[in-house]
């Protein structure tokens, strides 16, 4: 085919495709008036996720999964935006990771709603001034974010879905790596990146900042300024990106939890977020976790807080595999509930995360799989 033949081809299919989508788009709001009337949420993340398996098994190739999945995300966006318009609050500002890791899974239509701390995201869920909320929740360099931990004690909001996002720190400046004089960076940011700093900027005066943004900010400002900060700051700060991928661990990767207020029905593949509280007696906890080795459950985390109501009581915060309303985890907690003074479910929700690209593999090169 020639140059023109091939670009007539694709014209018309852009044309099918527009028809498509919004014949599919019409169908999605057939839905969401159903929902409304049902008094149901319309943010469906165990649908999002069969939508997401199934488009990857269809595909073919050249394109990626992960690309697949991208452009899935602004379809579904999309028609979010037109069902109802929904607000996403998220621990800000505009540009951290928290930021990307809610636009890359509720899309670019929506509207976003930066807040100053954790407590104010659940605040803004809770009074029904967001929809939903994305918070940090552990890191796997620096480990747990105890503020969202302690945060769930008084809420009754619910973990809905789970981002988990690969961290790629960046070095973004107006000048040259060796024209680094000041580096602004937040603290958990720059543990992230220690070895190449102390590697790379051995002479640079090391400033630490509120947030990854804050950093970016003040490096516009400063005259040898650099920050250790993310793409999407660089972008929206005008900033060149001197180095890519600066963490010391390749494999650094943050979750973040989705608030909201009604969890998602069984998918297959869940997990199940728990709070105990235990008397302070010798073998308590190990009577509270003992059912979930009975039913061979697979705890994947513990942590544990302290209650800050009274000396010495600790909070412990609990993951499984599978969903609340599995017979085995049901039954499970309910025992689990004999042997504590209280146990809250927190949520339970889709397992898979279909937005890390280190589970995507070329559709073309590698052949078919749904992450």
């Amino acid at each position: 085919m020639s140059l023109q033949e091939h670009r007539s081809a694709i014209d018309k299919l852009d044309q099918q495709i527009v028809q498509l989508l919004n014949e599919r788009t019409r169908h999605v709001l057939e839905i969401g008036a159903i929902k409304i009337k049902a008094g149901e949420e319309i943010y469906a993340p165990h649908r999002e996720l069969a939508v997401l398996k199934r488009i990857a098994k269809l595909n073919e190739g050249p394109i990626t999964n992960e690309s697949l999945r991208s452009i899935y995300r602004e379809v579904m966006s999309s028609a979010l935006s037109l069902e109802k318009s929904l607000t996403i609050a998220y621990f800000g500002p505009e540009a951290t990771f928290t930021h990307q890791a809610a636009i890359r899974k509720f899309g670019s239509s929506l509207n976003y709603s930066a807040q100053k701390t954790i407590g104010d995201v659940f605040t803004e869920v809770s009074k029904d001034r967001a929809d939903y909320g994305v918070v940090p929740v552990e890191n796997s360099t620096e480990g747990v974010v105890t503020h969202t931990l302690d945060m769930f004690v008084d809420s009754d909001l619910k973990i809905v879905a789970q981002i988990i996002l690969s961290i790629q720190q960046c070095l973004i400046s107006r000048t040259s790596i060796a024209g680094v004089k000041k580096l602004f960076s937040h603290p958990q940011a720059l543990a992230q990146c220690r070895g190449w700093v102390q590697a790379h900027l051995p002479q640079a005066e090391v400033i630490e900042s509120s947030s990854t943004t804050r950093a970016a900010e003040l490096a516009v400002k400063t005259s040898g300024g650099a920050a250790i900060a993310s793409a999407l700051a660089a972008e929206r700060y005008k900033l060149n990106i001197l180095e890519k991928d600066i963490q010391d661990n390749s494999g650094n990767a943050t979750r973040f939890l989705v608030l909201g207020r009604q969890c998602s029905p069984p998918t297959g593949n869940d997990r199940t977020s728990l709070m105990l509280s235990i008397a302070h007696k010798v073998g308590a906890l190990h009577r509270a976790l003992a059912p979930i080795s009975k039913y061979k459950l697979n705890m994947t985390r513990i942590e544990s807080r302290p209650s800050k109501r009274k000396a010495w009581e600790y909070f412990f915060f609990v993951d499984c595999d599978g969903h609340i309303e599995d017979k085995k985890l049901a039954t499970a907690v309910r025992e689990i509930e004999k042997a504590c003074n209280f146990v809250k479910v927190l949520g339970s929700y889709p397992n898979a995360n279909e937005w890390d690209p280190r589970n995507d593999r070329s559709a073309a090169n590698d052949g078919l799989r749904a992450s």
